[in-house]
């Protein structure tokens, strides 16, 4: 039986006992030399494993399709699921304990700074690596590597990603782009931004003809406010975080003219409630009709865009995103969503076969066809006519894709202390928007950062 929301008190439960240290034998886990001879997708029957899941569509798509991997592997999936606003946390609790209770769980690519350095994620390399685990049809060089390159880094703090271990596998990714309900911008006659100082002049006319929010962003206290729309416009104008040494620079001369634009649009024709804008709010007010744009990731338009979905369903178009400054508007910030196994684990055999099955051409496939599992992460997928066919009411999307992916990447510097930097970030985005001068309020940002490093 399938148990969801565990509660609290258990993983705190696991965690004392763990800290504490209770006398409990480590286990000795599995680790894919173990395993040779020909592959067989029934090897673990029989054996049961569980994943700690985020409510997201992309989980709403894999649960739909499980029983076809029960089915076809004898192995039994166990899952809980939590909103994000609470996954994370919960995630860190059972990984830092040492529990051994969830075998496989969703993440991204800043969380493996975080989580590898002290030695929770499996690299995955390996069980990739061997045929006597890995199905011969399951293609890694089909993942596109600028999205699994991502997802590779060697845990040193300021070092390039796309070296080291494969500490998780890609599930889908978000290019950050502006969307815009295409009706309303033909019924006003209006021409697509290509800056920031054009977004701000369409959005006057949008506030004089209408009662509509001209352009929608997140902006909480949090690193989520800093990584999409903000870092993809700020690496446009030429910004880093940091530098080689690990120096923050986002308050040089481009990071304050940046930030005080920025500001500007937000002040000018953004969400009256901004400081409290989340990604949900981001999209809803698109879907609503309340918003006209928002520069936020490609696949919040696709959510509100399918049929039924939501008010604006059908309306919405894609654009390039206008650069920060004077920038080419081709430098998209890339959030990953990506499946990884826990290294404490004492299931990793049948964990690697949920896992190189969820990854897989034929499931991802399936789920980015007939579910909601965008933007694919393979290149075979972006190449199927069923799921082109598919996007033909989605005015733009492809040709965004095809124009935008090469720029795609992650444009942080790699570190673990990521989390606290850009939520730190955002607190200095809500000093400026309350009036301060955005050279000193930087400037004090930089200097506690550098003392942290």
């Amino acid at each position: 039986m399938r148990r969801v929301l565990l509660g609290a008190m258990v993983l705190m439960l696991v965690a004392g006992m763990v800290f504490a240290g209770g006398g409990r034998e480590a286990a000795v886990a599995e680790s894919a030399d173990d395993f040779t001879g020909e592959f067989d997708w029934r090897r673990f029957e029989g054996q049961t494993i569980k994943l700690l899941l985020n409510q997201h569509p992309y989980t709403d798509g894999m649960l739909n399709e499980l029983d076809t991997f029960e089915q076809r592997t004898g192995i039994t999936v166990e899952y809980d699921i939590f909103p994000e606003e609470e996954y994370f946390d919960r995630l860190t609790i059972a990984l830092s304990s040492g529990s051994t209770e969830y075998d496989a769980f969703m993440t991204g690519a800043y969380m493996v700074w975080q989580y590898m350095p002290p030695g929770w994620m499996e690299d995955i390399m390996p069980w990739i690596d061997n045929p006597s685990v890995t199905n011969p049809n399951y293609d890694f060089d089909d993942i596109i590597d600028g999205i699994a390159g991502g997802l590779r880094w060697d845990g040193v703090d300021g070092s390039e990603i796309g070296e080291g271990g494969q500490w998780a596998l890609p599930w889908g990714f978000e290019g950050n782009t502006l969307m815009y309900n295409k009706p309303l911008f033909e019924r006003l006659g209006l021409e697509l931004p290509r800056t920031l100082d054009e977004v701000i002049e369409i959005g006057r006319v949008i506030q004089r003809e209408t009662d509509m929010i001209p352009i929608a962003v997140r902006g909480t206290r949090s690193w989520a406010t800093i990584h999409p729309g903000f870092m993809t416009a700020f690496t446009s104008a030429g910004g880093r975080d940091y530098d080689a040494n690990m120096n923050p620079m986002m308050n040089n001369d481009v990071g304050v003219r940046f930030a005080d634009k920025w500001i500007e649009m937000v002040q000018e024709v953004g969400p009256p409630e901004w400081t409290s804008y989340t990604w949900y709010d981001v999209g809803n007010s698109l879907g609503a009709e309340s918003a006209a744009m928002i520069y936020d990731a490609d696949i919040l338009g696709f959510f509100q865009n399918v049929e039924g979905a939501s008010a604006a369903a059908g309306k919405v178009a894609w654009a390039a995103a206008p650069p920060g400054l004077d920038g080419p508007a081709n430098t998209p910030n890339m959030w990953t969503w990506a499946l990884s196994m826990n290294s404490h684990s004492r299931r990793k055999g049948p964990a690697w076969y949920w896992l190189q099955w969820a990854t897989g051409k034929e499931f991802l496939t399936i789920a980015a066809v007939e579910h909601n599992t965008v933007n694919p992460v393979r290149a075979s997928i972006w190449n199927n006519p069923d799921f082109q066919a598919r996007l033909n009411d989605f005015d733009g999307y492809l040709e965004q894709y095809e124009n935008l992916i090469d720029g795609t990447g992650i444009h942080f510097t790699p570190q673990s202390r990521f989390f606290e930097t850009t939520t730190e970030w955002a607190a200095a985005l809500h000093q400026i928007y309350d009036g301060g001068n955005a050279k000193q309020v930087l400037d004090d940002l930089a200097r506690r950062l550098a003392d942290e490093f």
